[in-house]
Parts: C-alpha cells; structure tokens; sequence
C-alpha cells in the first residue's frame, strides 16, 4: 500500500506535464509538443476552417431535419419573437461540446430533446451535425482523408449524449479541442447570444478579463494551474504520508524486536503449562472414578427406604377416603338451614325499607300542601294588576279616536294642492327643453360653419407649402438620378473586371492544386519508403545495441581467450562443445594466474582418424590455443560411434550442433549441456552481420530521408503555392462580391431614384389640386356662416324659462312637505291605536288563564291532603310485621346453630386424616427424591468420569493410562488437584500478561525492514517529483502573463481604431486595474465619445454603452478572428444611424477576414445590408421551420 504513493505522485508529475504541453499548445496553436495521449494534439494550423452547412433534427422546436446553410459574407435570420431563431446558436454552440444546461436554458441537458407539441409526439434523441469544409486538408491527422468533415453530437433519453468526426467515435474533450484549435468553441467571444452585451456592460473588471483570455487562447489556465496545485498539494501530502509511515516502520521494527523476545517467553511457559494441565487432568479423572464408587453404595440403600415410605401412604390414604363419605349429608342440612335464616332476614330488611319509604312520603306531602298554598296567593295578585292595565288603555285609545276626527278632509285638501303645483312644473320645464333643443341645434350649426372653415384655410395653406417642397424635391432627385446612373456604369465596369480576374485566380488555383496533388502523391510515397527504411534501421540498431551491451557486460575484466577468436558461421556450437568454458580463461605469461600459457608445438603430431575434418579449417585461433585446436575434429553424428574408437589421447570430435566425443569415452549431447562458450560464439556471430545490415540500412534510410526532404520541400513551396492561389482566389470572390454589392447598390439607389422622381411629379400635382379643392370649401363655409341667426339673444331667452322653472319648482316641493306630514301624522294615530288593541286583548286573555290556574292548584291541594291522611296509618302496620318476622328468625338461627356443630366435628376429623395422609406421602416423597439424587449422582459421577477421560482424549490424544504413561509420575505422589489449578491458573496468568504475542516477529522484522529500505529511497523520487511540479506551475504562470499582455496590446489597438470608427471621433483604451498581476488584474474600458469627457463605461449613455461593447468584443475577434461569428439581436438597442454603423462594421469585417458571419435581427436596417436571409416560423404550433431567400441572386434575378 504504502508503494503505491511513489507510483501515484509520478502519475501526477507525468499529467502535469502534458497538460502543460497541451495548454501551451492551445495558444500557440502549433504543437510545441507531440504527447501521445491525445490524437488532437497532433495536429497542424488550420485557422482556415470554414462552416459550410448546420443540420439540426429533434433538437428543441426544430423536430423536422433542418439545414441552416453558412456561406460567405453576410448571413441574416429573422422572425417573430418566440419562433425558435436563438435555437440556431445554442444548437451551433452545443454541436461544439457545450455541457452546460444552464447555457442551454434548461434544466436538464435532456431539455434539448423535442418534448412534443399538440400534433407531435416528443421525440427520444436529438442529433445536430456541422458540415465543415476540409478541400485544403487542414484537419487532424485522423480526420484529414475527406474534403468534408461532419461533426456530430446526438443525445438520447436516459442515455446521454455521443460524438462523431468523420465518422469515427471521439469524446468531447477531442470535439472541444478540436475547435479551440480553430480558435472557436462553445464559449468563444466571437458567438455572442441575447443578453451578453448587457452582460459585458454590467460585469466587473475581473469579469471583463475574461475576454482577454479568450483572445490570448489561455482561457483554461486557471483551470488547468489549479488542477497542477491540486496535484502537487496531493503529492506533498504523499511525502508526509511517506515521512510518516518511515517513521512508523522504525517503530514497528523496534517493536518486532520486543514481540521477538516475547515470542520465546511465551513458548517456554507453554511447555510448562502443558505438563501441569495434564497432570490436572489425570487427577480429576482419578478422583471421579472414586467418587463413581461411593454414589453407587448410597443409591442401592436409598431404594429400599423409598418402598417402606410408599407403604405408610396406602395405608394413610383409606382412612381419609372413610372421613370424607360421611362429609355429604351435614353439609346438606346445613345448608338447608342457612336458606331458611336468610329468607327471613331478607323479609325483614324489606320491611326497614318499607317503614323508611312510608316516612318520606309524609314528609313530601307536607311540602307539597304549603306550596300549593302560596302560590294560590301569588295568583290573587296578578288578576288585580291586569284590571287596572286594561282600564289604562281603554281611556288612551279614547283620546286617539277623537283626535282623528277630520283628519281626512285635511288629507285630501293637501293632496290637491300638490297635484296643482306639479302640474305647473311640468308645464314650464316642457317649454325650457324646447327651446334648449332649439338653441343647441342653432349652436351646432354656427360650430360646424366655423370648423369648416378653420379647416379649409388650414388645408389651402398646407397644400400650398407641400406642392412648393415637393417641385424642390424634384429637382434634387433629378440630381440624384444623373449621379446614380454614373455609379452605375462604373460599378459595371467594376464587376467585369472583377469576373475576369476571379476567372484567372480558378485557372491559377486548378494548376497548383493538380501540382500539389501529384507531389503529395509522391511524397507519401517516399514517406512511406523512408518509414520502412528507418524502421528497418532503428530496428537493427535497438537488437544491434542490446547484443553489444550484452556482450560487452559478459566480457571479463582480464581478458577472454574467447574474444580473440574468429569462428565462421554455423560452427559456433561445435567449438563451444570442444572447449566449453576454457574459452573464458585469459591468455597469462608462464609466471602468471590461471589462463592459457603459450607452449611450443608437438615434436610428434596425432593425427586425427581418416575421414575427420579439423575444426582449424573453420576457426581461427591465436598461438595460445594451436596444441588444443590440432587435436579437435568434425565429423558426421552418424559416423561418431565409428570413429570415436580411434581417437588418440586428447583427441577430440564434434559436431555442428554440439555433440562431443572424448577419446577417453565420454560422449554429450548438445541438448543436455548447451555451452555458453557457444552462444557467446553466436552473439559475436550474430553483432557482426548485424553491424554490416546496418551499414546497409542506414545508407538506404539516408537515401529515402533526402529523396522524402526534398519532395517534402517542394510540397512546402507547392502548398505554399496553392495558399496563395486560394488566397488570390477569395480575394478575387471578395472582389466579385464587393463590386457585386456595389453594384446593386448603385442599381437601387438609380431605381429608387427613378421612383422617388415620379412620386414627386405626381405628389406635385396632388398638392396643387388640393389647394385648390380647399379655397372652394373655404368660400362656401364663409357664406353659410354668415346666413345663420343670432346665438347669443337665443341664449338669453333660454336663461329667463330656467328663473320661472326653477319658482314652480320651489312651489310644489313645499305643498308637497306639507302633505307627506299629514300623512305621517294620521298613520302614526293608526299604528298605536292597533298596538292598544292588542294590548288590551292580551292582558285580558292572560286574566282569564289566572283563574283557571287558580282552580287547578286548588285541586291538587285538596288530593295532597287526602293522601297525606292515608300516608300517616301505614307505620304501625308495618311494625305489626316486624314483630311476627323476629320470632320465626329465632328458631331458624338456633337450626342452623346445630347443624352447623355436626359440620365442624366432621371436618375436623377429616382434617386429621389428611395430615396424617399428607405427613406419609412427605415422607415417600422425600425417600423417592433421596433416591433420585442418588441416581443422579450415580449418573454424574459415571457422566464426570467419562468428560475427563473425553477431555483427556481431545486435549492429550491418549486414554488416561496412556497419560498417566506419558506424564511419567506415580499417582500418589502427584500433588491435589487444587495445587495443579493453581499452578494451571499462574501459568496462564503469566502467559496473559505476556498480551498478544507474535509469533512471526522475526519474519515479520526481516518484510519490515525490507518496506523501510525501499521507501527511504523512494522518499528522494517524490521530492524531485515535487520540484518538477512547482517548476511546471511558474512556467505556467510566466507564459500566461505573457501571451495575456501580449493579447492585452493588440486587444487595446483595434479597441480604439474600432471606437473612433463607430462613434465618428472620439477615443478609447483598455486599463488593467485592481492588481499588478495580469493574471489577477481586472480589465476596465476608458472612452471619451466626441464633445463628452473622459469616463468609465458605466457612466455612458445605454446606445453609447452598447456600441463600446460592440467595439470590445469586435476587438477581440480581430485579435484572434474565428471561423464562425453569430450575433443574436445585438442591434436591438441602436437606433437607425448607429445600425447602420454597426452594418457598415460588418462590411469591412467581411473585407478583412474570411469569418462567415450569421446575423440574427429584427431590425429592418439591419436586414437590407444582408447578403442572405433565413426566416423562422412557426405555423405549427411549438415546431419551428427554416425557409431561405439569396438576396445576391435575388438582385440578380431583377437586374
């Protein structure tokens, strides 16, 4: 485990390192360095890349394939809002490797599948592809076989989403990459989406940073140094993990030493403690068996006193059963004498009841007469109360009646009165509306007479004032139509010589295309060539190199006789089976150390038997080694057992593959003891063919390097070539489509001209036609005003009728008041004459209730009284009874006094018996349990014998004489079983104090020490490891600060040329703030707009705030210009002036950049300056469509 810390630090140093490489490949956008873990690394410049076409299918409101065609120049997409049109842009921005939902205006990514309308289905997937054009052969390595590449991204439901380039799987880290080299992506400043200028105006400084990142191509690293800290805080914290765990194996060491003491303690108490369990053991076997003996003689004894017991119990139980038959018969007559006294004593306790219930009956009564007399009284009183109320109200309702006498009369006369005054009113108010009517109409046609001839004056004037602008118009359209016919001859001119020259630039460009294609060709050939060449010599220098190591490592320091020798090929084995391992002794002087000395030739040569060739032939040998080499011979293996019989001493034979023959008799085979004398023959064999083959093949890699160079120079000058002619070829397009433009231009402005000329001819004339028409109108309203009466006496008129209605009116309100008060009076009388009425009758009806309740409580008084006499003779009736009851309660209770005696005797002797019963069966029982425990303690004692013998045989593997042999002790002298516990007990004891003993401490020491060593110097690799990391992280840093004040330079000179331009004047500058640090700095933007002073952004104007934005984000794009440029809705903001500001900059992008630019507006403006235009609908609801319009082919089509 603690391995793996050294092993995972060296991961990070490695991965810090490349991601290094990558980021600082990410800004230059050429490999600085080739790492093999990402295919899109190795790729070269390729900034030309052109978006040709986006498909999008399922993708949010876009359900049917949708093509959206990207082509040079100026594309526009317009529509209603909420049809779908910034769809296009995150699905641009998605296709790219966005992975941010937020980004997407979701929740979840799976929010851009298709969730279905009223009329579709949702769908399961969403797909989007971009077609980009690869005719100059610019993409990665992997993807560079097609003169289209498709990228495509589909997401599916619950499955997630999937990458395709040209066909293959990639992830999206390649995808992401891919377009960053291309200086794009999802999170480019050249894609800015609704909101973003806002964004940028409102961000902080540090915020506004960010977009000098993007333009200096270091956006990622932040990312990417925060990911290399994290790496070297992890590896530092391997290192004190590693300090520590040294520092824990020291410990560990010296406490294997402890365990190893311990261990050798533990094993000789064990041995002991053996010794004294198995004598323990023994022991308690020996004192079971004895006890087994003495429980069977107490069980025998305790038999016989069980059966006397059970007799006794027999006889004991006969007596009892004779006491309880005569038990029956007194109980019954006591019970029968029991009844009866409690029958009496019941009577007499109802009798109590009766006597108790009688005397509150009494009582009741009493109590019920005297209320019934009071309230007899209380009725009395009542009746006189309501004869004098009725009294009162009779005399009340008299005086009513005579103060009603005439009221009538009264009434009436007042109600004429009234009737007269209204109708007068009405009368006069009839003549006031008539005359008003009069008067208002009168007044409606001196308002119209005067209006009519406000208006005609007003009219005349007008028309008089327009007719003179509109000849003045006319002959400043005349001018303008002589000057647009001169442009637009010129701009003819201008497209013709535009065609001839794009003409040329195709020929030029199909000549140096057919050239770079037959050199390519060739160049892959010869690449190819000189691949297999240097494979081939790298191949027999790596076995060259290894052979030579080998070779060399296995030379001695003195010298091998070996090395001296020149052996032909195919003999290696043979002379390795005669001289085995002599070849490696050295050659000595006669005085020195063991080796071969030179001695003289033989005065008598042994020649070999007939038909053995000498291995001379084939080897050559120095001096040293001519005595040994003479008496060596190769033969045949066939013809070895022939000639082995002839051999001289010292002669030897072998084979080729190794075989051997003494002439002494000994015979070896080649398989049974290959020599290493042999295969070091082979390897020196072997390096010297390999050195001549590499001679060889490096002449020939030599060869195909130059012929590859050379071809591989001229397609450098041929692509170079081909460059230029695609550059000459856009320039010429541009041409084409500049004068194009021009052209149409100068052909509106003629036609508009033309147009706007006769609309003023005819807008002249309306003018004049019009005035005149007016100065009729006005003659005739002077004439009808002045034949109209006069208003001002009709009004007075109206004002004396108003007096005279206003006086009826105040004459009848009066007559009518004094009416409604008779009224009032009159049914005030009515109503309390009504009330009195009631009264009366309800105080009467209440008198004659008092009476018949006054007879009625009458009545009951009379019945209480006549009960009471009859309650008061029921007591001593009842006491007659209680005498009677008493004496019957006497007889009875002296029965069941005698009866009960008799009960008692009888039971007492049945009393007598049961103990006696009960004594006897005690005592049985207690024999049977003496007897039981004697069994039992029989069983023990045999059940005890038998667990020591078995605890014998599991713990000692032996019976117990077997042990008691082992033990070697007489039983009698052993000491008691007590003394052996005890010595058990303080064995285990002090082996338990020992604590957990390890009894692989000496191994465990030697694996310890072995950890220790390793990690002690691998504690130097992470240390080193560390330093790489830091160093990688300031080299981070440094290149960061200085592509970013590189980009800072550049950013801020387009800023201002760009700010000058779109605000006619006026200057600009880009200000790092809150830190020295770029790295940390914010980015604040400082303009002065023409005749204003210097401020911040935030101080300008809204439009003035969104064309400096707009100059910021055009700055960078100049800085670092992107394949691809989408705007969507940023003209929303300007007014019509500064759109066509904002048009005229996207001209002149278009003139100095190859960027294909898609426009998203609603701006009308914005829309004529289009070179194409995309509209989205939404006729379905939810489901968006794309329909097309060229406006470049459509002024073709009308020209």
């Amino acid at each position: 485990m603690y391995a793996d810390l050294t092993a995972n630090t060296r991961y990070l140093v490695d991965k810090s390192a490349y991601t290094h490489c990558e980021w600082a490949h990410r800004v230059d956008r050429r490999p600085l360095l080739r790492p093999r873990y990402v295919p899109w690394m190795m790729v070269q410049d390729w900034l030309d890349l052109r978006f040709s076409k986006l498909r999008l299918t399922g993708f949010k409101s876009f359900v049917d394939p949708t093509d959206l065609v990207i082509a040079d120049g100026l594309t526009g997409v317009v529509g209603p809002n909420g049809c779908g049109k910034s769809n296009l842009l995150e699905a641009l921005r998605w296709v790219m490797g966005e992975n941010r939902p937020t980004a997407m205006r979701g929740g979840g990514m799976e929010d851009v599948i298709f969730a279905g309308a009223a009329t579709r289905p949702a769908r399961n997937f969403a797909e989007v592809s971009l077609h980009i054009d690869n005719s100059d052969r610019l993409a990665p390595a992997g993807f560079n076989d097609a003169d289209a590449l498709d990228i495509v991204r589909r997401i599916t439901r619950d499955v997630g989403s999937a990458y395709k380039a040209a066909g293959k799987d990639v992830r999206a880290r390649d995808v992401q990459m891919l377009f960053a080299d291309a200086s794009t992506g999802a999170h480019s400043p050249a894609l800015v989406r609704q909101g973003q200028i806002a964004e940028l105006i409102n961000a902080k400084p540090k915020n506004r940073r960010r977009i000098l990142e993007e333009a200096a191509g270091i956006s990622g690293l932040y990312q990417r140094r925060h990911e290399a800290e994290l790496k070297l805080k992890g590896a530092e914290q391997n290192l004190a993990r590693v300090d520590d765990v040294i520092e824990q194996l020291a410990a560990q060491l010296a406490q294997l030493a402890r365990q190893a003491r311990q261990a050798a303690r533990y094993r000789e108490i064990g041995n002991e403690l053996r010794q004294a369990e198995g004598q323990l053991l023994y022991r308690r076997w020996r004192e079971a068996d004895s006890a087994r003996s003495a429980a069977d003689d107490e069980l025998r004894s305790r038999i016989t006193a069980a059966a006397q017991a059970e007799a006794a119990v027999r006889g004991a139980a006969k007596s009892r059963q004779a006491a309880e038959d005569a038990l029956p018969a007194l109980r019954e007559e006591d019970a029968i004498a029991a009844a009866v006294l409690q029958r009496l004593v019941v009577q007499r306790d109802a009798l109590s009841d009766q006597e108790a219930q009688a005397a509150q009956t009494i009582e009741t009564l009493t109590q019920r007469i005297a209320q019934l007399a009071r309230d007899i009284d209380r009725e009395g009183g009542l009746n006189r109360d309501a004869g004098e109320t009725i009294e009162r109200l009779e005399w009340e309702a008299g005086e009513i009646a005579k103060a009603s006498e005439g009221h009538h009369d009264l009434l009436e006369a007042a109600a004429g009165a009234a009737r007269e005054a209204g109708q007068v009113l009405q009368a006069r108010e009839s003549d006031q509306g008539d005359k008003t009517e009069d008067v208002a109409r009168l007044a409606a046609r001196h308002g119209s007479a005067q209006r009519l001839f406000e208006d005609s004056r007003k009219v005349e004037l007008k028309s008089e004032a327009e007719a003179a602008k509109a000849r003045d118009a006319v002959a400043m359209s005349q001018a303008a139509l002589d000057k647009a016919g001169i442009d637009f001859d010129a701009a003819q001119i201008a497209v013709a010589t535009a065609e001839a020259t794009a003409q040329r630039a195709d020929d030029t460009l199909i000549a140096a295309e057919e050239a770079r294609a037959q050199t390519q060709s060739r160049e892959a050939d010869a690449r190819a060539e000189r691949s297999e060449a240097e494979g081939e010599m790298n191949a027999l220098r790596a076995e060259a190199g290894a052979l030579a190591k080998l070779v060399e490592r296995d030379t001695a320091e003195g010298g091998q006789i070996l090395d001296r020798l020149q052996v032909e090929q195919g003999f290696e084995k043979a002379l390795g089976a005669a001289m085995a391992d002599d070849l490696r002794a050295p050659e000595v002087e006669p005085d020195g150390p063991s080796g071969w000395a030179v001695l003289p030739p033989y005065h008598d040569v042994q020649r070999l038997p007939e038909g053995v060739t000498p291995l001379t032939l084939h080897v050559s040998v120095p001096d040293v080694l001519v005595r040994r080499m003479s008496q060596i011979g190769l033969c045949d293996p066939d013809d070895a057992a022939r000639l082995q019989p002839l051999l001289q001493p010292g002669q030897r034979l072998v084979s080729t593959e190794g075989d051997l023959w003494r002439w002494d008799g000994f015979r070896a085979w080649a398989e049974d003891a290959p020599s290493a004398a042999a295969l070091r023959l082979q390897q020196l064999n072997r390096l010297e063919e390999l050195k001549q083959s590499l001679e060889r093949a490096t002449s020939r890699a030599d060869g195909a390097r130059q012929a590859h160079e050379t071809l591989t120079a001229r397609m450098a000058e041929l692509t170079n070539a081909d460059k230029q002619a695609r550059h000459a070829r856009r320039e010429a397009d541009r041409m084409v489509a500049d004068a194009a433009r021009a052209l149409s231009r100068a052909e509106a402005d003629r036609n508009l001209a033309e147009g706007r000329l006769e609309s003023l001819g005819l807008a002249v004339t309306r003018h004049e036609e019009d005035a005149m028409a007016a100065r009729a109108r006005l003659a005739e309203a002077e004439a009808a005003l002045t034949g109209l009466p006069d208003l001002e006496t009709a009004r007075a008129e109206i004002e004396d009728l108003r007096m005279t209605v206003e006086a009826a009116r105040i004459t009848m309100m009066s007559r009518r008041s004094a009416h409604d008060d008779l009224r009032r009076t009159g049914e005030a009388r009515t109503k309390r004459a009504q009330e009195i009425t009631k009264e009366v009758s309800g105080w009467k009806h209440r008198l004659e209730n008092a009476e018949k309740r006054t007879a009625e409580l009458v009545g009951r008084k009379t019945a209480s009284e006549a009960e009471l006499k009859a309650a008061e003779a029921a007591p001593s009736e009842l006491a007659a009874k209680r005498e009677a009851l008493g004496q019957e309660i006497s007889i009875a209770d002296a029965r069941k006094a005698e009866a009960s005696n008799a009960l008692s005797q009888a039971e007492g002797a049945l009393r007598d018996t049961t103990l006696a019963e009960r004594e006897a069966e005690r005592l049985a029982s207690e024999a049977r349990e003496a007897r039981a425990g004697s069994e039992a303690r029989a069983e023990a004692s045999r059940e005890t014998v038998a667990y020591a013998a078995e605890r014998i045989a599991d713990d000692q593997q032996m019976t117990p004489n077997q042990l008691l042999t082992a033990l070697n002790v007489v039983p009698d002298q052993m000491p008691a079983a007590g003394a052996l516990e005890a010595d058990v007990n303080r064995l285990k004891r002090q082996r338990d104090a020992l604590g957990a003993v390890n009894l692989r401490a000496e191994e465990d020491a030697k694996e310890v020490q072995v950890e220790h060593d390793t990690l002690v110097s691998e504690k130097s690799d992470l240390e080193e490891a560390i330093k790489t990391l830091r160093s990688g992280i300031s080299s981070l840093n440094r290149e960061g600060r200085e592509r970013l004040l590189t980009a800072f330079e550049q950013v801020n000179s387009n800023f201002s040329l760009l700010f000058t331009h779109l605000f006619g004047g006026g200057e600009a500058s880009l200000v790092m703030v809150e830190s020295d640090d770029p790295l940390e700095a914010g980015l604040e933007i400082m303009c002065q707009p023409p005749g204003k002073k210097l401020s911040t952004l935030s101080l300008l104007s809204g439009g003035e705030q969104t064309l400096t934005a707009m100059a910021l984000i055009f700055a960078v794009f100049l800085a670092n210009p992107a394949p691809i440029c989408v705007l969507d809705e940023v003209d929303a903001p300007l007014d019509d002036a500064n759109v066509t500001r904002f048009c005229d900059l996207l001209d002149e992008m278009c003139r100095r950049t190859d960027t294909r630019f898609l426009i998203i507006t609603h701006h009308a403006v914005t829309m004529a300056r289009m070179d194409r235009l995309f509209g989205v609908t939404m006729a379905e609801q939810g489901v968006s469509q794309l329909v097309s319009v060229d406006l470049k082919n459509a002024e073709t089509l009308v020209a």
